[in-house]
């Protein structure tokens, strides 16, 4: 096996396991939202430093940017698998034309 076809054989490994980390952190992702809005766990203390309101919006942000992660990590994936198609076939070529030097 050609290192093309060992590097796209592993590309496509890869890639279906990029695209699931979304279903794995949507779960958690959507409880770390709600609890961005009920944030009573800091009682007094939160409230008479005032950063409750604070809190929960850096917790909204972190929220949009794991989500923003995922999207970007799924356009990977895709990328990945794109590449690893044409390195499949490029190889594929390479094996054609080397039989054909030697036919």
């Amino acid at each position: 096996m050609s290192d093309l076809k060992k590097q796209a054989t592993s590309m496509h490994k890869v890639a279906p396991g990029l695209r699931g980390v979304g279903h794995h952190t949507a779960k958690p992702l959507q409880e770390f939202k709600a609890q961005s809005h009920s944030l009573g766990a800091l009682g007094r203390l939160g409230s008479l430093l005032g950063a409750t309101n604070e809190i929960g919006e850096d917790m909204s942000t972190l929220a949009r940017l794991t989500k923003s992660l995922d999207e970007e990590w799924e356009a990977e994936a895709t990328l990945i698998g794109e590449v690893s198609d044409a390195f499949g076939l490029v190889d594929v070529l390479i094996v054609a034309a080397a039989r054909a030097e030697k036919g």
